[in-house]
């Protein structure tokens, strides 16, 4: 019975990593095309006030769930793991391209297990620090030939997305081991509401030109766009997310960041790209480093049914 419960977590923890990874893979496109017609600020606006309409659609029973004790966290992850990601990456893709954003977003693993082995106690495995180090070189071969950051003072952008790595490293650690007894839902519903408020000061602030939606220009197809990016990218997929990181470790949800170029690849190829020996063998190391900091746990037979 024990290993039977173990295995169903297991696929069910390998399925929530393929999904979110199909999933996040293509937000980065979307982005991109989202800010053909939005501005940094309105588009980070924009995905956060839908999702939370989303969320509120079929979650608001969850909010009751949440103990009182709880909601410092809830907002604190709300802002590391929505709010501040949100804009960073928004902001980050005016300059540099998706893949190179995609790229930098596999220092996260790196980063959660630091901050969880310091601040969270966190156990220090070896096994895990070689996948992440090769993860995230199979992660810079796979996109090798486009991972060129522009030099002078646009190279600064690439920081915005560190500092976005970081925001959610932390994020994953205290889901982890401050929020573990709250369900996905609940959760990601409190993180959104607690950070609606400043959001829609922001896009008030941004000179959104609301005239422009009945026209039907390019405006309303970056909105379309980021309507795409909100229910599957950010609501469907923080949900699943959260989800993920109750039943497997944080290195190991969080190394969804090494499959994303995997995805990206996957677009080229459907836009008649050419896929090169060095690029599988990039995706080969990728899944190499993802098996490396899975926990692994011996199955030992029991007499009990």
């Amino acid at each position: 019975m024990q290993f039977c419960r173990l295995m169903n977590i297991t696929i069910k923890k390998w399925g929530y990593l393929i999904l979110l990874s199909i999933i996040w893979g293509s937000s980065y496109i979307l982005i991109k095309k989202g800010l053909i017609g939005l501005s940094p600020l309105q588009l980070g606006s924009f995905r956060i006030i839908i999702t939370t309409v989303i969320l509120l659609l079929f979650g608001w029973k969850e909010i009751k769930t949440i103990p009182k004790t709880s909601w410092k966290w809830i907002i604190f992850t709300g802002y590391f793991g929505t709010f501040f990601p949100s804009y960073l990456f928004a902001f980050a893709e005016t300059v540099i391209d998706s893949s190179v954003a995609a790229v930098l977003n596999g220092m996260t693993p790196l980063f959660t297990m630091l901050i969880g082995v310091f601040f969270f106690g966190s156990h220090f495995k070896w096994g895990k620090i070689l996948g992440i180090i090769i993860g995230f070189l199979g992660t810079l071969i796979l996109v090798s030939n486009e991972f060129n950051i522009k030099t002078g003072t646009d190279s600064s952008y690439a920081f915005l997305v560190v500092f976005a790595t970081i925001c959610y490293a932390v994020n994953v650690n205290v889901i982890k081991y401050k929020l573990n007894n709250i369900s996905s839902l609940g959760i990601a519903l409190g993180n959104f509401l607690s950070i609606s408020l400043p959001t829609v000061l922001i896009l008030s602030f941004s000179d959104f030109p609301w005239q422009a939606i009945k026209y039907g220009n390019e405006v309303t197809t970056s909105l379309g766009y980021i309507f795409i990016l909100a229910l599957f990218g950010t609501a469907i997929a923080k949900v699943m997310f959260n989800e993920l990181v109750s039943i497997s470790s944080p290195v190991f949800s969080i190394s969804i960041t090494y499959l994303l170029p995997i995805v990206a690849i996957g677009w080229g190829i459907l836009d008649n790209e050419v896929f090169t020996l060095i690029q599988w063998i990039g995706c080969t190391l990728i899944l190499l480093g993802v098996y490396l900091v899975t926990e692994k746990k011996r199955f030992k037979n029991s007499k009990k049914t």
